[in-house]
């Protein structure tokens, strides 16, 4: 053997009880599990600890990332082995070798996924133009599995130029984007991503790319997959509550494609079922139908940290968008104009019932939670009230007044109390054994001020079940290892099984949980993000390659970067 776990508590990712005894790794597979005399060239006394497939995460953003950090981390350090990025419909590749339609995606990918620009010009270098191209770039150069979906958005202005934000496609044109398709699935892309969802608006404020698209349109490039084994569909609607044109949509688009599709996200409120009954309906909807439908819900309760800088959902707000896409200086100046404020408050006061629109009409109990300047750190933790009543001003022109001041580098978090209740904690753990969902969402890679969802496995496992006894552990770990694998098709995955592949993941149960969450200088051009440690993740195999021992990176890089037919299977619809 190359390696041996010794004296482990195994969890197999089938969600059935677990054992005790040994795993063996050879060639980057187990070999053999239970009690084994056999020696090793490495062996590891893991002590009672579990012993688990590597977690997958089906929901990231790590196309750009990828460049400059083979780790992907933080991921790497929650015990994940697996990822798929490429979703929502932005990718880095097919491009068309114009260097506007490429700096357009670069910026688009930066204004839709809270990327940093500076840190996406000085790292990432599109010398590519295919999406085997692509792919090649990353072979053998992470650290953990990677998949790529094939987003709409770049297909569309790889195909149609400035035109892809301005018009629908001509007959042309559509041949053009299922041609790059099908040459992208058939190098290894696995599968077609979209989205129709009103948040996502490029930086001019335009729609993105695919928002552009008939339903024609969409449900061609389905077909194209429907030609390439081991592929999957992933879209974003956007709304909260669905209707027939969403179910409709997911239904057709999954039968065109003869494969499943997943979207996000599932809405979880501890105030009214409205919302997620609504959702859930969709896979209800496809099933009669005979589609598949999955939604991907959170590990936890999301803590959405919103700031000027990037002014992500803020710009769904009525008149907001104007003001947000201005560039900083001048975005600057208008917030502290009286007469811009006027119209953003009136922007607030057309904003639908529950948007984030009308949670903004009082800021008060929303949390800062991070500021530049050295004199106003005190007020890190504290409340917008907190702050407004020192300043002696309304709320909204305190929380507008501190932007101003901080150059847009202030943060704050709105805090949804219902959201934490019991009843919420219930309907999340529905929701996570609902056949109709996969947990996922995790947004890894993307939205690095604003979202904690990257470490969703240690979250879902240190919170759901070590700390609120929510699920068995067995079943917790079947979740986000087994089951997912099922369902995308990803072969040798998922499971502690003779032969399969040696993705593995070491943790003490009564540790296992996700660090506080802050903001670290660590991206190119000296840019920050979100970032937390782990805790209770003592080691990472993936691939059979040690890559994290003790807590630490070992640097050595055992990923594969996934290629849709080679390491998947196609999962029939029923």
């Amino acid at each position: 053997m190359d390696l041996v776990l010794r004296n482990a508590r195994l969890i197999d990712g089938s969600g059935r009880p677990s054992t005790t005894g040994d795993l063996g790794i050879l060639n980057g597979r187990i070999a053999a599990m239970g009690k084994m005399d056999e020696r090793a060239k490495e062996e590891i006394d893991v002590r009672g600890a579990v012993v688990a497939p590597g977690f997958i995460d089906v929901h990231t953003h790590y196309d750009a990332q990828a460049f400059w950090d083979p780790l992907l981390t933080p991921s790497i350090y929650h015990g994940v082995t697996s990822v798929i990025a490429g979703n929502c419909g932005f990718t880095l590749a097919p491009l068309s070798g114009d260097p506007e339609d490429t700096d357009y995606l670069i910026r688009m990918l930066s204004r839709v996924e809270g990327m940093p620009l500076a840190a996406l010009r000085q790292a990432v270098k599109p010398d590519w133009r295919s999406f085997g191209e692509f792919l090649g770039k990353l072979d053998g150069k992470l650290a953990l599995n990677t998949a790529f979906m094939v987003g709409h958005s770049a297909l569309r202005r790889t195909a149609m130029g400035a035109r892809a934000v301005s018009e629908a496609a001509t007959a042309d044109d559509l041949e053009k984007m299922k041609v790059l398709l099908r040459h992208s699935l058939a190098e290894g892309g696995m599968g077609f991503s979209t989205t129709v969802s009103a948040t996502h608006s490029d930086y001019e404020g335009k729609p993105v790319p695919s928002r552009w698209a008939d339903r024609d349109e969409i449900l061609a490039l389905c077909r194209v997959v429907n030609e390439f084994p081991g592929t999957w569909l992933e879209m974003v609607f956007g709304v909260p509550v669905f209707s027939e044109r969403e179910y409709s949509l997911a239904t057709d688009m999954s039968l065109a494609a003869g494969r499943a599709l997943n979207w996000n996200l599932l809405t979880i409120s501890g105030a009214s079922t409205v919302e997620t009954d609504s959702q859930l309906q969709a896979g209800d909807y496809a099933k009669a139908r005979g589609a598949r439908v999955y939604a991907l819900v959170t590990a936890g309760v999301p803590k959405a940290i919103l700031s000027f800088m990037s002014g992500f959902l803020m710009d769904t707000i009525p008149g907001w968008m104007d003001v947000i896409i201005l560039p900083p200086k001048q975005r600057i100046a208008a917030l502290a104009d009286p007469q811009v404020r006027a119209k953003l408050r009136q922007g607030l006061d057309e904003a639908p019932p529950k948007s984030i629109g009308q949670r903004l009409r009082n800021p008060e109990p929303y949390q800062i939670e991070g500021v530049n300047l050295p004199k106003n750190m005190r007020w890190v933790g504290k409340t917008v009230g907190e702050y407004a009543a020192f300043a002696g001003k309304p709320a909204f022109d305190a929380l507008l007044d501190l932007a101003v001041e901080e150059e847009l580098r202030m943060s704050f978090s709105i805090n949804v109390p219902e959201n934490r209740t019991d009843t919420a904690w219930q309907r999340r753990v529905a929701a996570w054994r609902d056949d109709r969902c996969i947990i996922g969402g995790s947004d890894a890679g993307a939205h690095l001020d604003m979202l904690d969802t990257f470490a969703f496995s240690t979250q879902f496992i240190g919170g759901g079940v070590r700390e609120r006894q929510l699920l068995p552990l067995e079943e917790a770990v079947h979740r986000i290892t087994g089951l997912p694998a099922e369902r995308f098709g990803l072969t040798g995955r998922g499971r502690l099984e003779v032969g399969a592949c040696a993705d593995i993941v070491v943790f003490d149960p009564d540790k296992i949980g996700c660090g506080p969450v802050a903001m670290r200088p660590d991206l190119p051009a000296g840019e920050s993000r979100l970032y937390a440690d782990a805790y209770g993740v003592s080691d990472v195999i993936v691939n059979g390659v040690p890559v994290v021992r003790n807590g630490e990176a070992t640097g050595k890089l055992g990923g594969r970067v996934l290629r849709s037919g080679r390491d998947t299977q196609t999962v029939p619809l029923s």
